[in-house]
């Protein structure tokens, strides 16, 4: 297959002249021999129309391609469609509950993506966590359009912008980068795969909102695909995909067996242990103040349990009872069917660590993307691992991403932040900002304090945990 800046710098203003057989003078070069000189290999152009006419800034089949034989016409589409390896992906070899056999959402999304590549109209968003058979569903979008013979264009958005960037810096040929972004601009259909996966410098934002914006004003159709539901994506592309009046948003929750995930020993039976119903809340020889700490943190738990929302900081002494409320928030919103990836902090690295070893069931990347996108995460013990340049450096990227996501997350830490942020500033500037969240301290000391005292009246207290 060519490399997307080799097909796509054959279009130039000649795919959107007024007349089939015209030739545009913006184009200085001849074409290849066997290249249409009006498309320049695109396969459509863009012909004048009233503004009332219903073809009026649509892509339209060049005259190259009317009289194509089917079994040539299949072959150039799946050359240009950029789908490589991915036209294996079609509704055929999509199992309708998922890879596992169990995803009654994956059947709902499986059905609305058939219809819509029938008569594609408006904007389709497969919304779900990795591995929950998004991309497949969209490739197989594409495949079938192809199928029918008409053209359809696959662009994982971070390649996208790789492209994009690489055909600007190198300032060969101005053409090359303004062909291929008009391209993507004004493909007939266009799959925009893992929209939320970029990372999000300022030129990357900007190109990729002039890519959705472009294709909102036209009213193209237009497929995405992202972990994080579009109304937690970066505001102006959430205005756009949220929007009920262009876009059907189809979420893919994940089979049942993966509404839970941890690293570092957190079991669903042992977090199944810690429900806001055992904490113990009457502070056997607490002081007041530390009494009503407790009390706050518990009902703030609660609070956020009931409507996740931001950074939730948990901090206070080992075995104050954080981490039994953070698995209690976990409980909650996993008895409200969400989802909910559990990871202490020194384990989680380690795990990463290793995931770069090959042969790994789960690799770096899908591990790394587990963790930046899970509906609800918690991180327990923050600040006990060894601060590696590494270790900072990826706990920032994942910081750093749902902060901008908007994602739920509950973090629990013994240090005190002052001293957690001189080890980690970058990552205390995000979860303790007042903007994105809330840190609650809980003053009273270690639990095993308060049983002594209640052992001595006979009359032990429940355990309260972490």
């Amino acid at each position: 297959m060519k490399d997307l800046k080799e097909i796509l710098s054959k279009i130039g203003s000649g795919a959107t002249s007024g007349d089939r057989s015209a030739t545009s003078s913006a184009i200085v070069e001849e074409p290849e021999a066997g290249v249409c000189p009006i498309c320049r290999g695109a396969g459509f152009v863009r012909l004048p129309r009233l503004v009332d006419h219903p073809r009026f800034g649509k892509a339209e089949p060049c005259e190259c391609v009317l009289d194509e034989a089917e079994d040539v016409r299949r072959t150039r589409l799946e050359r240009l469609s950029n789908l490589g390896a991915l036209t294996r992906f079609t509704f055929d070899t999509l199992s309708p509950l998922g890879r596992h056999g169990d995803n009654p959402w994956s059947e709902r999304a499986t059905a609305v993506a058939r219809d819509y590549a029938a008569a594609p109209a408006g904007w389709l968003v497969l919304s779900g966590p990795s591995g929950s058979g998004k991309t497949h569903i969209a490739a197989a979008i594409a495949n079938d359009r192809i199928g029918r013979g008409e053209p359809a264009l696959f662009m994982v958005v971070s390649d996208l912008l790789d492209h994009l960037r690489s055909s600007y810096e190198a300032a060969v040929d101005e053409l090359d980068y303004d062909a291929m972004f008009e391209q993507v601009r004004n493909a007939p259909l266009l799959i925009l795969d893992d929209i939320d996966a970029v990372s999000p410098t300022p030129w990357a934002n900007e190109k990729l909102h002039q890519v959705v914006n472009h294709r909102y004003n036209a009213q193209l159709p237009t497929v995405y695909t992202c972990a994080v539901r579009p109304s937690a994506l970066d505001p102006r592309l959430a205005t756009r995909l949220a929007d009920a009046s262009v876009s059907t948003v189809v979420t893919l929750e994940g089979s049942g067996q993966a509404a839970y995930r941890q690293v570092g020993g957190m079991t669903r039976e042992r977090l199944a242990e810690m429900q806001f119903r055992d904490f113990d809340l009457r502070g056997a020889g607490l002081k007041p103040e530390e009494r009503e700490s407790l009390e706050a943190a518990f009902r703030a738990s609660q609070a956020f349990a009931d409507h996740p929302h931001g950074w939730f900081t948990l901090q206070g002494a080992n075995g104050c009872g954080k981490t039994h409320l953070a698995a209690a928030i976990a409980n909650r919103v996993l008895a409200d069917g969400g989802e909910v990836f559990f990871a202490v902090v020194p384990d989680l690295l380690d795990h990463l660590r290793a995931s770069f070893a090959p042969g790994k069931d789960v690799g770096y990347d899908e591990l790394f993307e587990q963790v930046r996108n899970a509906p609800l995460l918690v991180l327990d013990d923050l600040g006990a691992q060894a601060s590696s340049p590494w270790a900072q450096e990826k706990l920032y990227q994942i910081v750093n991403y749902r902060t901008v996501a908007g994602l739920p997350t509950v973090v629990t830490t013994d240090q005190q932040l002052d001293q957690l942020s001189g080890a980690h500033p970058r990552i205390v500037a995000r979860i303790a900002d007042p903007h994105a969240g809330s840190v609650i301290a809980i003053l009273s000391p270690h639990y095993r304090l308060g049983r002594m005292v209640e052992q001595q009246r006979g009359n032990p207290p429940p355990r309260r945990g972490r």
